[in-house]
C-alpha cells in the first residue's frame, strides 16, 4: 500500500507514507526529511490490565521496546511521529509505565527528533517526558487535533483534527485501532491488525465552523488521502471494519473516509473494508 505520488492530474509532488512490510509502522517523505509513524503503543497496558481487570499478563515491555528499536534503526528516519497514546494510563504515568517508556527513549539515537501527539490515554505526559533529565531525543508534545508535518498532517483521531491537519495532502491516525476478522473455508476465524486507506470525505466536516473556508470543503481541491494505522501494541484489541454492529471510535469515521479499503500488515490488498 502506498500513497499516490502525485495529486489529482497536476504535477505537484506528494508526500509518500508507505508501510513498512509486515509492521504496524509507515515512514513518510516530508521534504528533506524522513519520518517513521508509530501510534498506540500502549505502554504499561499489561499493568492496567492487572489493576483494571485482575488478569495477569507477562509484561510485553521489552519486546515492544525491542521492536521500535529495530524499526528506527532498520529505517533511519529523521523523526519519530508517535500518533498518540504512546502510554496506557490517562492520568499520571505509574512506576511501570513511567520506567517502560524512559528506557525506550534512552534507546534512541540523540539526533532522533521526536513528536508525540498526544492521545486520549496520554494523560499529563507532557509534565515529565519532554523535560526528562534521562530522555536523550528531542521531544516535541503536541495536542491529540495534531499539526501539519510539512504535507503530512497527524492526529490521533480521538477527537476533531484541527484544521492544519485537514488542510495537509495526507492525514495520518491512529486510535481506533482497525482490524478485520477473516474466515477460512472450514469456518475458522482470526482477527488481523489492518491498515485503512482512502480519502477523507466531507461530510462530518463541512458544518464545522472552524474548518470554514478549507478549499476541499468547498469543493475546490481534492480530498486529502487519509491512513488509519493499525495499533502498534498487539494486545490492545480495535475495531472489527468489516463484522456488522462494530462503533467506530472516531467522531468523524466512518462516515469522514470515502472509498475506505483494508490492507493487511504484509500488504495484501482486502478491498474495501466493509465487505471483507
Amino acid at each position: 500500500m502506498r500513497d499516490d505520488p502525485r495529486r489529482g492530474s497536476g504535477s505537484t509532488a506528494r508526500p509518500l507514507v508507505e508501510p513498512v512490510p509486515n509492521e504496524p509502522a509507515a515512514t513518510a517523505t516530508i521534504g528533506s526529511e524522513r519520518a517513521l509513524l508509530v501510534a498506540d503503543y500502549h505502554a504499561g497496558y499489561e499493568a492496567a490490565l492487572r489493576y483494571e481487570r485482575g488478569v495477569d499478563v507477562p509484561s510485553q515491555a521489552p519486546d515492544r521496546r525491542e521492536r521500535l528499536a529495530a524499526l528506527v534503526e532498520r529505517t533511519r528516519p529523521d523523526r519519530l511521529v508517535i500518533c498518540g497514546d504512546l502510554m496506557h494510563s490517562i492520568g499520571e504515568p505509574g512506576g511501570a509505565e513511567r520506567g517502560e517508556l524512559e528506557v525506550l527513549f534512552e534507546s534512541f539515537p540523540s539526533d532522533l527528533a521526536v513528536t508525540v501527539v498526544k492521545g486520549n490515554h496520554d494523560g499529563r505526559i507532557e509534565t515529565w517526558l519532554g523535560e526528562s533529565d534521562d530522555v536523550a531525543a528531542t521531544v516535541e508534545i503536541v495536542a491529540g487535533a495534531g499539526v501539519a508535518i510539512g504535507d503530512v498532517g497527524v492526529c490521533h483521531g480521538h477527537t476533531w483534527p484541527s484544521r492544519a491537519v485537514l488542510e495537509s495532502d495526507v492525514v495520518c491516525l491512529g486510535h481506533e485501532h482497525p482490524c478485520v476478522r477473516l474466515e477460512d473455508e472450514v469456518g475458522g476465524s482470526r482477527v488481523e491488525r489492518a491498515w485503512l486507506r482512502g480519502r477523507l470525505a466531507p461530510d462530518p466536516f463541512r458544518d464545522r465552523s472552524e474548518y470554514e473556508g478549507v478549499s476541499w470543503l468547498e469543493g475546490a481541491a481534492e480530498p486529502p488521502r487519509a491512513v488509519v494505522i493499525p495499533a502498534f501494541n498487539e494486545l490492545v484489541g480495535g475495531t472489527w471494519t468489516n463484522v456488522a454492529g462494530q462503533s467506530f471510535l472516531s467522531p468523524f469515521l466512518p462516515a469522514g473516509l470515502a472509498d475506505g479499503e483494508a490492507y493487511l500488515l504484509d500488504g495484501t490488498r482486502l478491498g474495501p473494508y466493509e465487505s471483507v
